[in-house]
């Protein structure tokens, strides 16, 4: 069982910066792929973000590339997700998750355990 809590979220403007942390809780937090999602009112939860369980491989949304950034801190437990140069579509809520499956995980079905989310919202 692992648990879950984002935080960091907030209101910012155009071209700021955030970092999102989650907090697991567990021993096993280092065995599971961890990756950041999103969803904003209307549309479906998208894949923002993944890290492997040894930071050894990053992946990333084509809308975020570049500008997001992954890691995580398996001493701490905590993954982050860095986020600059902020756009109003980016504006959504952002949940952390955990996946025990193999292979790339970037589809929501594919992770076990989720976070209550966190609201980012991006002004212009």
């Amino acid at each position: 069982q692992v648990q879950l809590v984002e935080s960091g979220g907030g209101l910012v403007q155009v071209g700021d910066s955030l970092r999102l942390s989650c907090a697991a809780s567990g021993r096993t937090f280092s065995s599971y792929f961890m990756g950041w999602f999103r969803q904003a009112p209307g549309n479906e939860r998208e894949f923002v973000a993944a890290v492997s369980w040894n930071s050894g491989s990053t992946y990333y949304a084509d809308s975020v590339k570049g500008r997001f950034t992954i890691s995580r801190d398996n001493a701490k437990n905590t993954v982050y997700l860095q986020m600059n140069s902020l756009k109003p579509e980016d504006t959504a809520v952002y949940y952390c998750a955990a996946g025990s499956s193999r292979g790339v995980l970037t589809l929501p079905y594919q992770y076990n355990y989720w976070g209550q989310g966190t609201q980012v919202t991006v002004s212009s």
